[in-house]
């Protein structure tokens, strides 16, 4: 069995260690000096050297040459992952004091010490304390905000940084030229960019393509990365901008097909995205771009990370911009002050629409009946069975009211903001009925964070404490800006023209109803 290149290819002396020169300059000369510390901590993250350069300081300190296959009595390698190393150092504790038997130092190596247990760490403590001589202590974690500060007070701390991607890409062309595989330079650029700054990575990447025994170009290296080709972006940027609704879910269904993941997809849209940013050009306004960088970040560790970026590029694609109607404009709570504290000249403010012209996103309800006052403090369940309780008033909001609630989660709360709009607003005495056509924006409505907020923004609006209410019904359609319905006819149809965009939106979760008149 052939030996992995990462293994052959590391380095055996500091001299041979690459991007790490503000490291291994200075161990050089404590080495030369004698002047040798009883503790070192190695930090940084993964594959930038930091066990390769424990072992060989290791071997240096003891003047014994370093190989993979090397093995010495007096350095001994710890697993911190394994356990927690409760049992290794209390092993550590209890030999520590036997000297060395043939070099000058015992050098213990604690690898993960991050993922250490408290009491690991406390009989570790001990020993760091009060030292033999004779030991040496290599400590290396990618995590070290995890450990105590009285282990980092008793070593020398040295932070290890991630390898510039020029200087992977001329690492990988020497391992490429001598190990025969024909790659391009476009090629090698792509995988030390994918690598983050880690030599470990782009060498095994490079081991990876070159097992293929042909010639590797840029397009190769994306295939065998799982990376979708940079045209992609440049085609969802261009849907966006034309706001190609079919086109966009159906650039996104072919790359899910095609085997593509949705934080690869994320990752490299973000790249254009900040490019763009960065210089001044694209087709977005630089607000947007910020917006949808912001949700891109969040697809990696989702739950549901294609249903997010769909609805996040959906959100921008549908450019549905909520305008506050006049009435809300002229109220003092429409401002919200308290939420959304900003300078007037920070932020251009959009003129209002004459209400004819730009409807409410809800369905129209009449604001002037007259209730009669509720009972004393009645609970209410919701479709989840949270029990809420109601105030005595019969406070109603309006639709001013409403437009003020999304204008305000959208400014601070952007992916809260895709979710409500997407509901179907009942204003009853004392609570706001919630009823989505999509389990999935039901579900995170109702979840208890998003409620309080949604409890909050609405009392800073209204003045009273209203309750939410959050229900699931297949046959309701999101909202879409319409004609404004008359007060006693409050399920007036949708114009001609929004099916195409209600079907886009469902197609995120599965389907749904349009209504049509």
């Amino acid at each position: 069995m052939g030996q992995a290149l990462y293994r052959k290819y590391r380095s055996r002396g500091l001299d041979e260690i690459v991007g790490q020169e503000h490291i291994t300059q200075t161990l050089r000369r404590a080495i030369d000096s004698g002047r040798i510390s009883h503790a070192y901590l190695f930090t940084g993250p993964r594959g930038v050297g930091k066990t390769s350069i424990a072992r060989i300081l290791a071997h240096e300190l003891n003047n014994v040459p370093y190989t993979d296959e090397s093995s010495h009595l007096d350095i001994i390698e710890i697993d911190a992952a394994s356990n927690g190393g409760v049992e290794e150092v209390r092993d550590l504790r209890d030999k520590v004091h036997i000297a060395p038997s043939s070099g000058k130092y015992k050098v213990y190596i604690i690898d993960e010490v991050h993922m250490m247990t408290t009491s690991a760490f406390n009989a570790l403590l001990k020993t760091l304390e009060e030292p033999p001589a004779h030991a040496v202590f290599i400590l290396a974690t990618t995590e070290a905000h995890k450990l105590p500060a009285t282990i980092i007070s008793r070593t020398q701390r040295f932070t290890f940084k991630p390898v510039p991607q020029d200087q992977i890409a001329r690492h990988l062309r020497r391992i490429a030229t001598e190990e025969r595989i024909d790659i391009t330079d476009d090629a090698l650029a792509l995988i030390a960019e994918h690598s983050e700054g880690s030599f470990r990575d782009s060498i095994s990447m490079l081991d990876q393509a070159g097992s293929a025994n042909q010639p590797i170009d840029r397009a190769a290296v994306e295939r065998l990365l799982g990376i979708p080709a940079s045209s992609t972006a440049e085609e969802l940027m261009r849907l966006l901008t034309s706001r190609d609704i079919q086109g966009l879910t159906s650039l996104l269904a072919s790359l899910r097909t095609n085997g593509y993941q949705a934080s690869a997809i994320a990752k490299l849209l973000g790249g254009t995205l900040r490019t763009s940013l960065l210089s001044g050009s694209g087709p977005l306004e630089r607000r947007q771009v910020l917006s949808l960088l912001a949700r891109l970040i969040d697809v990696p560790a989702s739950h549901h990370p294609d249903q997010l970026l769909e609805l996040s590029l959906l959100e921008i694609a549908l450019g549905d911009e909520p305008v506050v109607a006049a009435s809300a404009a002229a109220s003092p709570a429409a401002g919200l002050p308290a939420l959304m504290p900003q300078h007037p000249a920070a932020v251009p403010v959009k003129p209002a629409a004459p209400p004819a012209t730009t409807p409410p996103v809800i369905q129209a309800v009449t604001t002037t009946t007259i209730l009669s006052p509720a009972p004393a403090a009645a609970k209410e369940t919701d479709a989840a069975g949270e029990a809420h309780r109601s105030p005595a008033s019969s406070t109603i909001i309006d639709d001013a009211q409403w437009q003020a609630l999304l204008d305000a989660l959208r400014k601070q709360y952007n992916t809260l903001y895709g979710i409500i709009r997407m509901a179907r607003p009942e204003f009853l005495p004392g609570t706001v009925r919630l009823t989505f056509g999509f389990p999935f924006h039901q579900k995170r409505a109702n979840d208890t964070k998003n409620k309080q907020l949604l409890m909050a923004v609405l009392e800073n609006i209204t003045g009273q404490r209203l309750a939410i209410e959050c229900l699931f019904d297949r046959t309701v359609t999101p909202p879409a800006p319409v004609t404004p319905a008359s007060a006693n006819t409050p399920g007036a149809a949708m114009p001609t023209g929004t099916a195409p965009s209600l079907e886009a939106i469902s197609s995120i979760f599965g389907g749904g109803e349009v209504l049509g008149s």
